[in-house]
């Protein structure tokens, strides 16, 4: 019956655009802890800011083109020209409420632009910015911060599939937000100029997810493996429902990134089960590449503990070094994964949506 098509082409439909409109929550600027921020339009077009049931606009070229943020206390203070405000919050987008480029700088320190959507509130006295940007923005502005300049397209189309992947399954490790654009998720800078290597990347791989199990997999990476991936649980981790397995990289084996460390017998032992969470924690005190790597040996002189090891990273996943030497060798996007991440499937994000159940009494034209 005609009905009946009518139903399943709509519930296909239906359930193919919510698959393909996924938006992403991701926690910007962090790092320098803010305590002001400072909103401009980055594409010439007006901001629409709500706040504390208010609306006003953030006009280019007029002096009310900047909108200066303040944490005072639990509340926001807001100054644009000569008008002030407090709020709980703020929610600035484009006209239509949707995606627009702006910038937002932390003054004196740092300014970036995005695309998106951005909300501010107050978190234990720091001011806390999140853009809502599209997955595939997210996906392109991640690969420009993670790849090295001059890297092979089939090695920076991998890893576009990767971070997509850890992005459509990674979340859940931030209470405010999806995801930072730090290392500790993925670093995520500015979104990559139209036709740059990194945004051809995400285009050309666009929707593809790595699965196992018919289950989108939190896709992780390394910068350099030393010879052979790791497992989480040989670093102490959680692999979230993926098997990790422990692959050879012939690259990196054949040409190691060799470091020697000198430390101390106290950090030395907290080192002692090459856990991730150790590494990190000594690398927090003692300088971000202290340790660059979980795969070493110890050895003990007269007076201090010397590490000598292979790698840079936790070592799990896609090690971006020995991708790009694959690709230069010929090998395409799909035969990296395939190397990097055994038994698992590249699918269309669209295909792990389960079709909507529509109510069955809703009456439907013959």
């Amino acid at each position: 019956m005609r009905w009946k098509w009518m139903l399943f082409l709509f519930s296909a439909l239906l359930s193919s655009s919510l698959a393909n409109a996924q938006n992403v929550r991701i926690g910007v600027l962090g790092i320098f802890h803010p305590r002001q921020l400072d909103l401009t339009s980055g594409n010439g077009n007006a901001i629409v800011v709500t706040a504390a049931g208010k609306t006003f606009f953030l006009q280019p070229g007029s002096p009310a083109g900047n909108l200066q943020i303040h944490a005072s206390g639990n509340e926001l203070f807001l100054k644009i020209a000569d008008k002030e405000l407090h709020a709980s919050e703020i929610h600035a987008a484009g006209r239509n409420q949707d995606a627009t480029d702006f910038m937002l700088s932390v003054p004196g320190k740092i300014e970036r632009r995005y695309r998106g959507t951005l909300d501010v509130k107050v978190v234990d006295s720091e001011l806390v910015p999140v853009v809502t940007m599209d997955l595939e923005t997210a996906v392109a502005s991640v690969v420009q911060a993670e790849s090295l300049a001059g890297t092979s397209f089939e090695a920076l189309k991998a890893q576009a599939v990767v971070t997509r992947s850890y992005l459509v399954a990674g979340g859940g490790r931030h209470a405010e937000f999806d995801f930072c654009d730090l290392t500790h998720c993925q670093s995520l800078q500015e979104a990559p100029r139209p036709g740059s290597p990194a945004a051809l990347a995400t285009e050309a791989t666009r929707d593809l997810i790595i699965t196992f199990d018919e289950k989108a997999v939190a896709a992780m990476f390394t910068r350099s493996c030393g010879g052979h991936t790791l497992t989480p649980a040989d670093i102490g981790i959680s692999s979230r429902g993926y098997p990790y397995f422990s692959v050879d990289c012939d690259f990196c084996h054949k040409n190691p990134v060799r470091w020697s460390r000198g430390l101390s017998r106290e950090d030395a032992a907290i080192l002692s089960d090459h856990h991730e969470a150790a590494r990190l924690s000594v690398d927090r005190r003692l300088g971000w590449n202290a340790i660059p790597s979980n795969n070493f040996k110890a050895r003990e002189t007269e007076t201090e503990i010397v590490l000598q090891g292979v790698g840079q990273g936790h070592g799990v996943g896609l090690c971006q070094r020995g991708a790009r030497a694959m690709a230069e060798e010929g090998a395409d996007f799909r035969k990296i994964i395939d190397h990097y991440f055994p038994n698992t499937t590249l699918v269309r994000r669209a295909a792990l949506t389960v079709p909507i159940q529509l109510d069955r009494k809703l009456a439907l034209p013959d």
